[in-house]
């Protein structure tokens, strides 16, 4: 049995003893040097790996939990693997949740009785069920092996009655959260009090189990008459695992299906007729034209149907929006899974989605591996987002194609959502419109009966502003607008690309810019805290009074950050309420909802917020928007500079006018001239497209050519210079065109220098993925100590 142990470092080949019948994704309890390990089955070896000794091969000690990662999972981990390159036990630690197998021992838990008499176990299966009783119910298993002679024997033998289970015990948190339960051990009545006899009849009736606090409600009686009966023989007592499950804010009202427009009607209906078929969707739609209602009366069919939905989204902070409104259309049986949960969580909402029965996640791109069985659609909301795509570590792989891969293999609709589709999926769409339908939804939804505009697009060419006088942040025209939403009671919402305070700090006597000492950027300053901050590696250090290089005590902060934006908007309005929503303000678990529950209930005027509030937030009162410095996006040195711009502005400006009240937004440049710009104002994605395709054919990018990015790292840069010099030398018998290697745009983080070599695909030969795995560990070889090598597949950023 080939295993894997994450924290162990790597896969390891196990014997099975003919008692044990482990399949791929149980986890297991195996020996490792002096101590137990939890390991997760990968699969079974025909022979040993080369170089290995038959003696050195142990036996696994036991099966501790069946079907952590269900099998219908195995082709999907392995497509992953081979499109990304990466070894499928490193795919394994990616899909799990995160301390799954990180508990500090196993132990044997007590069950609810199924039938049998315990009588009829032999005398080491009674004597471990005897001290279970005795001790709770919970005990560890090296302690049973201490007391019981044969105790493997014994928990075999019981774990076939069903009378026990094995577990892992947490580290850092004892035990599983746990509720204690009872189980009818014997019905007679005899010798009984009557309140007794009422509540052992009452268990009868719920089935012959019930949590304890659940049976003394409904029987009447105090919690001393149930434990009396479990004295007596006639119940037996246990703990049942309490899952520790998200389960948002207060509880939302009751929310009814609304009326659809002939476009969300015609949308709803060609998904539904596709249930049970992998066919692939584009719902395009602009913003405000209710993609979310469409996602909930599909999502409402494919439950009553019997099958559970799949929801992601790209940001966590767009999941307690999404989630409230889910939960008062469909109720309950809607999970939360993503990195902002606690490991604990995470692992009990890992175990809830692997039980049967139908149910909606909502997560982030991790969630798009969650166990769900009978996935009836997945829906991607925001799907051009870049965030559903990994950076590192490997597989860098993106949502998006998995969840094609996933939808292919349930035989299930995808329905990706967007008012401004990746060029990817919109280039899929046109070359193979069969294969991707796209559902227009090109008007707002109706707000009261009245038709609903998109908001009124405005640029403020900042040159003018600096050639007036004006040397803030904020140009006359946004202040206009800005007072007078206020003056009608109206809330703003003002994007600002960058958090902190300053972006950079400069001596104005010898010209010195403030750097990270680990990294080749410069320092942030926040207002908060008056300290100085890298955005790379996180370091701090306190702000200096002078220049550490001259001793100068002019000290200049260029740049605006969220912090710098929030003190302009208070030396103009002292009065106004403000709230700043940037990764620095929502590091406090559940802060995202608490912010845009604030700001929803009209406890803040104006919202702040970096490019976290540009998607998906639906807020009646906004009516004005303003982007602070639109030049920083347009002029980023990546190929796909133009296209996030088009999205992010489109998007940004799409938050006003939701309501009942027109919208407009005002976007600060200065190169009003640019063509980005003029497609956002015209607000004409089919034009952005045609020439977005345009270039990217010219030169040689996605969708017209696969790329393939080497990120090479080490603390010291002679020796990476020579690596990868001859990396890219043994490169070259790889079909296509290799640029490189150099250094990355920031080549120093962490005090780590980063170097990099980009392969782009020939367009006449597409790549062998196998023999291209072959080619590149050949490649890489052994690299020098200190230097790491990641293959990112598919880069969405190449920096």
């Amino acid at each position: 049995m080939w295993v894997d142990h994450p924290h162990l470092g790597g896969c390891f080949t196990y014997r099975v003893p003919q008692e044990w019948d482990p399949q791929p994704g149980d986890v297991l309890s195996v020996p490792f040097g002096q101590q137990m390990a939890g390991a997760v089955a990968l699969g079974w070896r025909s022979d040993l790996p080369e170089g290995v000794d038959p003696q050195s091969i142990r036996d696994i000690e036991a099966v501790v939990a069946k079907g952590i990662l269900p099998s219908e999972f195995w082709p999907l981990l392995q497509q992953v693997a081979d499109y990304y390159l990466t070894p499928l036990a490193q795919v394994v630690r990616t899909v799990l949740p995160p301390g799954l197998l990180n508990r500090s021992q196993r132990r044997i838990r007590l069950l609810a009785t199924t039938s049998g008499d315990p009588g009829a176990c032999s005398p080491a299966a009674q004597k471990v069920l005897q001290l279970l009783q005795a001790r709770g119910g919970d005990l560890a298993w090296r302690y049973l092996q201490h007391q019981v002679p044969n105790a493997a024997g014994a928990l075999r033998e019981l774990q076939q009655q069903g009378w026990v289970e094995s577990h892992w015990q947490e580290s850092g948190g004892g035990k599983l959260k746990t509720q204690q339960a009872a189980s009818l051990a014997d019905p007679s009545p005899e010798g009984l009090s009557p309140s007794q006899q009422k509540a052992l009849q009452c268990l009868q009736q719920a089935g012959g189990e019930l949590l304890l606090t659940d049976w003394a409600t409904k029987a009447g009686v105090s919690r001393a008459v149930l434990q009396g009966l479990a004295r007596k023989g006639r119940v037996h007592l246990y703990e049942r695992p309490l899952l520790r499950l998200e389960t948002g804010g207060a509880t939302a009202p009751q929310d009814p299906p609304k009326p659809l427009t002939t476009a969300q009607t015609k949308a709803v209906q060609a998904i539904l007729a596709a249930l049970g078929q992998a066919q692939r969707f584009l719902l395009h739609g602009v913003t405000g034209s209710g993609k979310t209602e469409v996602y909930l009366q599909v999502i409402a069919q494919v439950l009553q149907r019997g099958g559970s939905a799949l929801v992601l989204v790209p940001e966590i902070g767009l999941t307690p929006q999404l989630t409230d409104r889910f939960r008062a259309r469909l109720g309950s049986r809607v999970w939360v899974y993503h990195s902002g949960l606690s490991d604990g969580e995470r692992y009990d909402t890992w175990r809830q989605m692997l039980s049967p029965g139908p149910q909606v996640v909502i997560g982030t791109r991790s969630a798009v591996f969650a166990p769900l069985s009978q996935l009836g659609v997945i829906v991607l909301d925001e799907e051009h987002d870049d965030s559903f795509k990994q950076d590192q570590p490997q597989p860098c792989y993106h949502a998006r194609q998995v969840a094609e891969w996933r939808a292919e293999l349930a035989g299930c609709p995808l329905v990706l959502g967007s008012a401004t589709p990746a060029v990817e999926t919109y280039a899929a769409h046109l070359q193979a419109p069969q294969q991707w339908i796209r559902l227009p939804l090109p008007d707002r939804i109706p707000q009261q009966g009245i038709p609903a505009t998109l908001p009124h697009l405005e640029l403020v060419d900042m040159r003018q502003e600096l050639a007036a006088g004006n040397w803030t942040v904020l140009s006359r025209r946004l202040r206009q607008a800005l007072q007078q939403t206020l003056d009608k009671g109206e809330q703003a919402i003002l994007f600002v690309p960058r958090r902190g305070h300053s972006t950079f700090v400069l001596c104005r006597s010898c010209g010195v810019v403030l750097m990270c000492s680990h990294c080749d950027v410069s320092l942030t300053f926040h207002q908060l805290g008056q300290d100085l901050r890298c955005h790379y590696c996180g370091a701090r250090r306190p702000h200096p009074q002078r220049c550490p290089e001259c001793g100068s005590p002019y000290l200049k902060h260029f740049g605006s950050g969220t912090q710098k934006v929030v003190e302009v908007l208070q030396q103009h309005w002292p009065d106004l309420s403000i709230l700043r929503y940037d990764s620095d303000a929502t590091r406090r678990k559940g802060s995202h909802r608490d912010l845009l529950e604030q700001f929803r209930r009209g406890e803040a005027q104006v919202l702040v917020g970096t490019q976290m509030l540009t998607k998906g937030l639906d807020i009646p009162q906004v009516t004005l928007v303003g982007v602070m410095a639109a030049d920083g996006l347009l002029h980023q040195s990546d190929y796909r500079a133009g296209e996030r711009s088009f999205q992010l502005l489109t998007q940004v400006a799409g938050r006003a006018g939701r309501g009942s009240l027109p919208g407009q937004a005002i976007i600060q440049t200065y190169l009003p001239e640019h063509p980005i710009l003029a497609a956002v104002l015209a607000q004409d994605y089919e034009s952005f497209l045609q020439a977005e395709l345009k270039q990217r054919q010219e030169g040689g990018y996605p969708p017209y050519r696969a790329l393939l990015l080497m990120r090479l790292s080490s603390p010291r840069l002679e020796p990476l210079e020579r690596y990868c010099t001859q990396v890219a030398e043994r490169l070259q018998g790889i079909p296509g065109e290799l640029l490189g290697p150099g250094p990355a745009q920031v080549e120093r983080v962490s005090g780590r220098y980063r170097w990099q070599i980009l392969l782009k695909q020939d367009p006449n030969c597409p790549w062998d993925r196998s023999q291209l795995a072959v080619q590149l560990r050949t490649a890489i070889g052994h690299p020098p100590q200190g230097i790491r090598v990641s293959l990112d597949v598919d880069p969405l950023r190449i920096l």
